[in-house]
C-alpha cells in the first residue's frame, strides 16, 4: 500500500476530494452555528504499520446524542458512521497521526434560526495532527473572565458549534495575555473546564474532576481517565471544585481529544505544585499514550484498527 495519502472527505453522501466540498454562503449552519461536531484521533504505530482510531464508536454515539439534543433530523447510526469513517481513512491512505472532524449541520439555504424542520447533512474531513497543545513542558493558564454557559442556555453535553463562540472568547483572552490556555468557571463560580478540554486536579493523592453539574462537556478522554484511575487504584472523586483549589493543587492536567493529556504548570501566575509534572499525571499520561498507540492489549476494545 502506498504511504502517500489523498485529500479526501465525506460530503453529501459520498467520498470526494476535499477541494470539491463546498457550501453556499446561504447555508443555514453557516449563518447560525446550527450544527454539532466531533473530534476523533487516530494514532499511527510505525512498528505495527497500523493506524488505530481511539474510541470511534463512543465519539459517534455522543455525536448522535448531540444531534438529538439539538433537534437535528439525523438518521444515521453510530455504527454506520464508524464504517463510513474507516472507509474514508483507508481510501485516503493515511500512515501518520490524524484528527477526524465529523459535522452534522443544517444544510438548507434559508433564514430563521432554528433546529426543527431544517434539512441536515453530514461532512467528515481528516487532518494530519500530532500535538495540539504541549504535553511535556507544562501549560500556563488563567481563569477566564468569560463564564462557561450553563446547560439551560445551551446543552452542555452537546458538542454544538455555536457554543464554541464561548470557547473562542476564552481562548483568545488567554493567548493574548501571554498564556497557553483558559479555565472556565460556571455560573455558580465553580471550576468547569478549559476552553476545549476537561480538567483534573490532584490534592493529597486524590484525583478530582468537576462533575457534570459544572456545565462541562462529558468528554470521551475524561471518561477514559476516570476508568484508568480506577484500574490504577488512584482515588478519584467527581465534585464541585473551588477556584482557590486550583492555586493549592499538587497537580493539574487537561484531557481531551485535541489536548490528549497535558499537564498544567501555572494558573493565574501561581505555580502548580513544585512546577514539575506530577507523579499521578505521569502515570496516567504514560498509560494513555501506550493505549492509543495499540501497545496495551487490555484496552484494545477502545481501538478501531484501520489496516
Amino acid at each position: 500500500m502506498s504511504t502517500s495519502h489523498k485529500e479526501l472527505c465525506y460530503f453529501e453522501g459520498k467520498i470526494i476530494p476535499t477541494t470539491e466540498a463546498k457550501i453556499s454562503i446561504q447555508t443555514h449552519a453557516f449563518q447560525y452555528g446550527t450544527s454539532v461536531f466531533g473530534g476523533i484521533r487516530g494514532y499511527y504505530n510505525p512498528k505495527k504499520k497500523n493506524l488505530y482510531v481511539f474510541r470511534l464508536f463512543d465519539h459517534f454515539n455522543r455525536l448522535v446524542n448531540s444531534a438529538k439534543m439539538m433537534q437535528l433530523n439525523f438518521k444515521k447510526s453510530p455504527e454506520e458512521l464508524v464504517e463510513i469513517t474507516l472507509d474514508l481513512i483507508r481510501k485516503s491512505h493515511y500512515h501518520q497521526n490524524i484528527y477526524i472532524r465529523p459535522i452534522i449541520y443544517t444544510s438548507a439555504l434559508q433564514l430563521s434560526p432554528r433546529f426543527h424542520d431544517v434539512d441536515v447533512e453530514l461532512a467528515i474531513y481528516i487532518l494530519k495532527l500530532d500535538d495540539y497543545l504541549d504535553t511535556e513542558n507544562g501549560l500556563r493558564t488563567i481563569v477566564s473572565s468569560w463564564q462557561r454557559y450553563s446547560d439551560n442556555q445551551i446543552p452542555s453535553l452537546a458538542k454544538s458549534s455555536g457554543g464554541y463562540v464561548n470557547s473562542a472568547l476564552a481562548k483568545s483572552e488567554a493567548v493574548q495575555a501571554g498564556m497557553d490556555e483558559a479555565i472556565f468557571l460556571d455560573a455558580n463560580g465553580y471550576v468547569s473546564e478549559g476552553s476545549a478540554e476537561n480538567i483534573f486536579l490532584v490534592r493529597n493523592g486524590q484525583l478530582i474532576t468537576p462533575s457534570l453539574n459544572s456545565s462541562i462537556l462529558e468528554g470521551i478522554t475524561r471518561r477514559t481517565i476516570i476508568k484508568l484511575a480506577n484500574d490504577l487504584k488512584i482515588p478519584l472523586v467527581e465534585r464541585n471544585v473551588l477556584r482557590s483549589e486550583l492555586y493549592i493543587a499538587d497537580e493539574i492536567f487537561f484531557t481531551g481529544t485535541g489536548v490528549q493529556v497535558a499537564w498544567v504548570k501555572e494558573v493565574d501566575r501561581r505555580i502548580v505544585g513544585d512546577g514539575n509534572k506530577g507523579a499521578i499525571t505521569k502515570k496516567i499520561q504514560s498509560l494513555f499514550f501506550t493505549i492509543v498507540r495499540g501497545e496495551d492489549d487490555l484496552y484494545k476494545d477502545w481501538l478501531s484498527s484501520v489496516y
